[in-house]
């Protein structure tokens, strides 16, 4: 998706510190070590194995919060949510409210586009097991703070996951918009307003393989998060 204006160039610059970021050596070390030894599916590709960026349109109303890269989903394609299961699910949703122009993402070059919504996350790096370490998810924050603050037309905060609202809440709070996450439980599809001026939040699970295959998640549950915030993101005009 190509990036116009002083925005566009605010969200590249972004970018770019993203992609080059070292702030963590057990993250940096475990995603080159994925893309050096590659998964048998995928010898074939040229792994990104770095930083993934944040993606979509810049003037989203809708943000997307996910937790972190698939090791050989956007670890390996460089873009969120991209090459793997959970991708499939969540852009299929996507797609289906909208959002998004086509179902499937399987790189950076196949043409997908989102409309009117930014898809990024709590961590940038790919971790062991798909649990990045407290301070980790406390060395990346600054880049969902700076998204936040460029990203100015959101009008709703889509977390995925309990990992993906906390970090999101923490940020509120610490800028004295909330007073504590106590106030916000996680359940999905529920609906919370933080405050005056502040993004509608809704919680959703995440369209992980573990959520998705158990049922935990369906595609109707997950369409009808979008739905939703489809609905409160045109209310807000």
């Amino acid at each position: 998706m190509r990036y116009k204006g002083r925005l566009g160039d605010a969200l590249r610059i972004l970018n770019r510190q993203i992609t080059a970021c070292e702030l963590c050596p057990r993250l940096r070390t475990y995603d080159r070590e994925v893309a050096r030894v590659k998964r048998r599916a995928f010898l074939d590709w040229e792994y990104w194995g770095k930083p993934v960026p944040g993606f979509g349109d810049p003037h989203a109303r809708v943000l997307l919060v996910g937790l972190a890269p698939g090791a050989h989903g956007a670890n390996r394609t460089g873009r969120m949510f991209t090459g793997d299961s959970s991708g499939d699910f969540l852009y299929r949703a996507l797609y289906e409210t909208g959002f998004a122009s086509q179902a499937e993402s399987r790189s950076r070059e196949d043409g997908l586009e989102l409309r009117g919504a930014y898809i990024t996350a709590a961590a940038r790096c790919a971790p062991p097991d798909n649990k990045p370490l407290p301070e980790e998810l406390a060395r990346c924050r600054p880049y969902l703070e700076r998204e936040l603050d460029l990203l100015k037309e959101v009008r709703v905060v889509v977390a995925l996951g309990g990992v993906a609202m906390r970090t999101y809440l923490g940020i509120l709070r610490d800028r004295g918009a909330i007073k504590s996450l106590a106030a916000f439980p996680f359940g999905h599809n529920r609906v919370y307003r933080p405050g005056p001026g502040l993004a509608a939040l809704i919680a959703s699970y995440h369209p992980s393989q573990q959520n998705t295959s158990t049922g935990k998640l369906t595609a109707a549950m997950l369409r009808e998060v979008f739905e939703h915030a489809r609905e409160l993101a045109t209310s807000a005009r």
